[in-house]
């Protein structure tokens, strides 16, 4: 057992983007990969909880990168406890270049899900020695709090809320969307935010960092309504998806993007 545990990854063609450097979306499912290898080496993962049908889930993601892996690189992948509690757990990475550069840095927050009544469970079950919770903070900032972005501004409840600066795209999650929880997996709400911008405004920035913030969960074919708004300077665009039905908020985003 490691306070820290890492993994070093080669970086195939087929794992890159139209720029040929490691996919946002590829780099999602490794952060969550090497998670859930650490936690089930110490004991804690989801093998460990088969018997009261209970798993991780995530609650918030932060990526922030300074450069991404290009084609044919190998990259490592640390990861470590931040902090762990009776209601959640907060677990940090590193991302390094073959060379040792440091390419960037995550930090995440989980809980515990009991999968049949998809209630949190609490970790009150679970048992980790001190000395396994490494408790180094990663040199990024935390995620602000997210508004509410409306498509009126006279509609009820909109007091703070940010106006929606494009029109609201729709979208019905499907069987590609679910993951074993049978709710939408992480990596496919990452597709949905990339997707909304072009090919162009991708070849001249790239995400310089990621926020999700999961507040109610998405099902298999669920209408929901992606709502999106650009700040003026043109670096930061938030996101709001809500249920279509009774605009019960599923997940804020904001993507923060350089010019390459």
């Amino acid at each position: 057992m490691n306070a820290i545990y890492k993994e070093t990854f080669f970086l195939s063609a087929g794992e890159t983007n139209a720029e040929q450097e490691l996919s946002l979306t590829v780099l999602t499912s490794k952060l969550i990969d090497i998670a859930t290898d650490h936690a089930n080496s110490l004991g804690i993962g989801n093998p460990s909880m088969e018997n009261i049908n209970a798993g991780w889930i995530l609650s918030r993601l932060t990526i922030e990168m300074f450069r991404y892996p290009k084609a044919n690189e190998y990259y490592t992948v640390s990861t470590w406890i931040e902090t762990f509690n009776r209601h959640f757990s907060e677990r940090a990475f590193s991302i390094l270049s073959e060379h040792g550069e440091t390419l960037g840095y995550a930090r995440s927050t989980w809980m515990v899900m009991d999968y049949i009544q998809h209630t949190n469970v609490g970790l009150t079950h679970l048992s980790l020695r001190d000395e396994l919770i490494d408790g180094t903070v990663p040199p990024i900032d935390r995620q602000a709090r997210h508004c509410i972005i409306v498509e009126d501004t006279n509609q009820e409840g909109s007091g703070g809320a940010m106006l929606a600066t494009a029109p609201i795209f729709d979208y019905r999650f499907k069987y590609c969307d679910i993951d074993f929880y049978r709710h939408v997996n992480t990596v496919r709400y990452v597709s949905l935010l990339l997707n909304r911008f072009s090919l162009d405004e991708h070849d001249t920035f790239y995400v310089k960092r990621l926020e999700l913030s999961f507040l109610n969960e998405a099902r298999y074919g669920m209408d929901t309504q992606l709502l999106r708004c650009d700040f003026p300077d043109g670096g930061i665009t938030s996101f709001l998806l809500r249920k279509q039905s009774d605009s019960t908020p599923l997940l804020y985003a904001r993507i923060f993007r350089n010019r390459r």
